[in-house]
């Protein structure tokens, strides 16, 4: 794993560091999953956003 941040976790609550694991979809180092370094929870990091701008625009982002 690579690409470690600090982040409030969703779903544990805590500050945690976020590691970013291998990514399996071809992304590299753009890859929005990063891993919860205390309760091991996968989160998607602009995917929100993301989707927001291509319901608003119709198209991907």
């Amino acid at each position: 794993m690579s690409a470690e941040l600090t982040l409030t976790c969703p779903v544990c609550g805590r500050r945690s560091e976020f590691e970013q694991p291998p990514c399996t979809d071809g992304h590299g180092s753009d890859c929005p999953e990063l891993i919860c370094v205390r309760c091991s929870s996968a989160v998607l990091v602009g995917a929100e956003h993301r989707a927001r701008r291509r319901a608003r625009t119709g198209r991907a982002a």
